[in-house]
C-alpha cells in the first residue's frame, strides 16, 4: 500500500506515533488510508450540508474495509461574492484548491481519494487535484437545491438577480422583490438551474469520475446520503483495482464531456474548467473544437437560465444518464472508456431511459440541432471567445449595434441601470480578464440588470472577463487575448459598430485594419488593479480565457 511509507515499518515508528495521537487504532492502520476531501463550511449554501456527505462517505469507506481520513478544502460562494471585489477571488480559488489538496495528499501517503465538492470553482479545483495527483479516486458533490416557487412557477437564483433590474427599471415593487429574496433559495445545495456549480457536477459523471446522480440527486434527498455511502464504498474497489483519474480521463473522456456540454446546456465557465482539469491530466483540449461537436450534437434541455425547468426536473427524467444514451441513440459517445464505476461508460448506460421527453427532448427533436455552447472569433476576439447559445433569444442570434465601452463592470451597471443603454447596444467591458481583473469576474449583474431592464432580446454585452451560469441572453465572454495584455478588445471605441453571428461563429468590430493599427500604436498597458497578496501572484502566472487561465511560470 502507498500508506506503507507513513504506517509500516521501523523507520515510521514515530508516524504511528502520531496516528496514535489521533486516536487512530492498529487495525486502521493495517487497512488502506483514504483521504476524504471535506469542503463542508458554513457560507456556501452549496456545502453546508457536505458534513452529512462525509459522514456517509467515512461509512462506506469503514463498511468496505478502508480507514477514512478527512481534510479539508476551501470554496468561495459566488453568488455571495458577486458584484464587489469578492468575485476577483472565485476563479482563483480553483487553484489554491487543486495546490492545497494536492499538498495534502501528497505529505500523507493517501492509497485512495474520495472528493467531496459542489461549487463552482470548488469541482474543477478538487478534479484538477485528482487528475494531477492520479491516485485512486471518486467524487460525491453535495447536490442541487431545489427550485424555489413564487406565485405558482418555479424559480432560482437568476431570477433573483433578474427581479433588482426590475426594480431598477419600475417594473418590479419592493414588497414582490422581497417575495422573490424569501423564496428563490429553499434548501441547501447548489443553486437548482444549469449553473456552473451544477454543470461540473454533471460533468465529473460524464468524465467518469461520479457515480450515477451525482450531478442531479437534490441536496435535501436521502438517496444524496445513500449515493455517498456506495462513493466510500466504491474507492476501495478502485484502490484494489488501481484505476486511476488518468485511466479515466482520456482525451476521449474530454470529447465526450464537451458532447454532453452541447447536449445539456451548460455553463459557458465548463469552457474554462474543461481545458485545466484535462492540462492536469495530460490531455492537450483546445476549445475550437468546441464547434465542430457542436455542429454535430444537438442541445437537448433547456435547464434554467435557458428555460423553465430546473435540476430536479432532471434528475426525474432520468439524469446524465439518460441524456448520455440519448446521445449514444446516434453514436455519439466513446462507451468503451473505464470510470470510477469500475464499468464502462456503455455498461453504465445501459437501460437508462429518458422518462420526461419535456425535460430531455429525444435526440430526434431537440431544441436544436446544434450544441448549446458556440465559440466565435473574428478581429474582436482572435483567439476566441464563448457563448452559451442555447440561452440566447433567437433574434440576438445575428446582431449589429454601437460599442458602449466600459473598463470595469462596476461603470457598465450604473450605465444600464441609470437607464444610458438603449436596445441595440452592445455594452463592452474590458480589463476584466484573468490578468485585467485580476481573477476573471463573473458579470451576473451586469446581465441580469439588462434582462432585469427589458433589454434581453436587443442588447448583447462583450467581455474578457466570464459569465455565471445564471447568465443569459447574448453574453459572450472570454474574449481573448484580453485588453490587459492588448488584445484588440482593448482598441473598442465608443461607438465603433460591433457584428455578431453566432451561426457562423463570427465576431467582428467594423474598423479598418489600418484604424486599429494606429489605435494600437497609440495603447498603453494599464497600472495593476491589485499588486500585493495572492492576486498579485495569480496575475503574473495566468494564461488567457481561451488556455483554461491555467496558471504557468513566467518565462525569464
Amino acid at each position: 500500500m502507498k500508506s506503507d511509507s507513513v504506517k509500516a515499518g521501523t523507520q515510521q515508528a514515530p508516524h504511528r506515533s502520531l496516528f496514535n495521537a489521533l486516536g487512530y487504532t492498529e487495525e486502521e492502520r493495517r487497512r488502506p488510508m483514504i483521504g476524504i476531501v471535506s469542503s463542508y463550511n458554513e457560507i456556501v449554501p452549496g456545502h453546508m450540508n457536505l458534513d452529512k456527505i462525509v459522514e456517509a462517505v467515512k461509512m462506506g469507506v469503514a463498511m468496505a474495509g478502508g480507514m477514512p481520513v478527512v481534510f479539508p478544502a476551501i470554496a468561495v460562494c459566488d453568488g455571495i461574492a458577486m458584484g464587489h471585489i469578492g468575485m476577483k477571488y472565485s476563479l482563483v480559488t480553483r487553484d489554491l484548491i487543486a495546490d492545497s489538496t494536492e499538498a495534502v495528499a501528497m505529505a500523507h501517503g493517501f492509497d485512495g481519494l474520495v472528493m467531496v465538492p459542489n461549487c463552482d470553482k470548488n469541482v474543477p479545483g478538487l478534479l484538477m487535484a485528482a487528475a494531477r495527483l492520479n491516485i485512486p479516486t471518486v467524487f460525491v458533490s453535495g447536490g442541487p437545491m431545489l427550485a424555489g416557487r413564487v406565485k405558482g412557477e418555479k424559480k432560482s437564483l437568476s431570477a433573483m438577480f433578474e427581479a433588482v433590474g426590475s426594480v431598477a427599471a419600475g417594473t418590479m415593487s419592493l414588497e414582490e422583490l422581497s417575495e422573490f429574496e424569501e423564496k428563490v433559495c429553499p434548501t441547501c445545495g447548489s443553486c437548482s438551474g444549469m449553473y456552473t456549480a451544477n454543470s461540473m457536477n454533471c460533468l465529473t459523471e460524464v468524465l467518469g469520475m461520479g457515480l450515477k446522480g451525482n450531478g442531479t440527486i437534490p441536496a435535501v434527498y436521502s438517496e444524496r446520503i445513500r449515493l455517498a455511502k456506495h462513493a466510500g464504498m466504491k474507492i476501495m474497489e478502485l484502490v484494489e483495482r488501481d484505476i486511476k483519474p488518468r485511466d479515466i480521463m482520456t482525451e476521449k473522456a474530454f470529447i465526450n464531456a464537451l458532447r454532453m456540454d452541447m447536449a445539456l446546456g451548460c455553463s459557458t465557465n465548463s469552457m474554462l474548467h474543461l481545458p485545466a482539469i484535462a492540462y492536469e491530466a495530460g490531455v492537450d483540449l483546445n476549445v475550437d473544437i468546441a464547434n465542430k461537436l457542436s455542429a454535430e450534437t444537438p442541445n437537448l434541455c433547456h435547464l434554467a437560465p435557458a428555460g423553465p425547468t430546473y435540476m430536479e426536473d432532471l434528475n426525474e427524467a432520468g439524469g446524465v444518464y439518460a441524456v448520455m444514451n440519448e446521445l449514444n441513440k446516434k453514436n455519439l459517445l466513446y462507451t468503451d472508456l473505464i470510470t470510477a464505476t469500475g464499468k464502462t461508460v456503455g455498461e453504465n448506460i445501459a437501460g437508462c431511459i429518458n422518462r420526461d421527453p419535456e425535460v430531455i427532448r429525444p435526440i430526434d427533436n431537440p431544441y436544436s440541432k446544434t450544441g448549446g455552447i458556440a465559440v466565435l472569433k473574428g478581429n474582436l476576439a482572435p483567439d476566441s471567445c464563448v457563448v452559451k447559445r442555447s440561452a440566447v433569444v433567437p433574434e440576438m442570434m445575428v446582431h449589429e449595434g454601437p460599442a458602449r465601452v466600459f473598463d470595469c463592470e462596476e461603470d457598465a451597471i450604473d450605465a444600464i441601470k441609470g437607464g444610458k443603454i438603449v436596445a441595440g447596444d452592445v455594452v463592452v467591458i474590458r480589463y476584466e480578464g484573468p490578468k485585467g481583473g485580476p481573477g476573471m469576474r463573473e458579470m451576473l449583474n451586469p446581465t441580469s440588470a439588462i434582462a432585469g431592464m427589458g433589454l434581453g432580446s436587443s442588447v448583447a454585452l462583450i467581455t474578457d472577463g466570464r459569465f455565471s451560469g445564471a447568465s443569459r441572453g447574448a453574453s459572450i465572454g472570454h474574449v481573448s487575448p484580453e485588453a490587459a495584455v492588448g488584445g484588440p478588445i482593448a482598441l473598442v471605441e465608443e461607438g465603433d459598430i460591433i457584428s455578431i453571428n453566432i451561426p457562423e461563429n463570427t465576431i467582428n468590430m467594423k474598423v479598418s485594419d489600418e484604424e486599429l493599427a494606429k489605435r494600437r500604436s497609440l495603447w498603453q498597458p494599464r497600472e495593476p488593479k491589485v499588486t500585493t497578496g495572492y492576486l498579485s501572484r495569480y496575475r503574473e502566472m495566468v494564461t488567457s480565457g481561451n488556455r483554461g487561465a491555467i496558471l504557468e511560470i513566467p518565462k525569464k
